[in-house]
């Protein structure tokens, strides 16, 4: 874990101002670059997450629930709770 701490790349807020784009850079290469307000961490700039892939579809979640209940209706408890309970 400690292993982890050294590697990564730490920069003043007085850096980031006058060459954010060599900040950017490091981000862009994976860094995770932690901003000091003195010696004090006050923001962490990491790079984006890995986007889905674009053939990603999502479940049938309707077609699920039919299989589970068949044609029965599906009670909606949040409904019911609602229109039961006068707050």
């Amino acid at each position: 874990m400690w292993d982890i701490l050294w590697h990564m790349k730490t920069v003043t807020i007085r850096q980031v101002h006058h060459d954010f784009g060599a900040v950017l850079a490091l981000v862009a290469q994976g860094e995770e670059v932690t901003v000091l307000n003195r010696t004090r961490p006050v923001a962490r700039i990491c790079p984006p997450l890995p986007e889905a892939p674009a053939n990603f579809k999502m479940p049938d979640f309707a077609a699920r629930a039919k299989a589970i209940f068949g044609d029965r209706i599906i009670p909606n408890i949040v409904l019911e709770e609602r229109e039961a309970s006068r707050w």
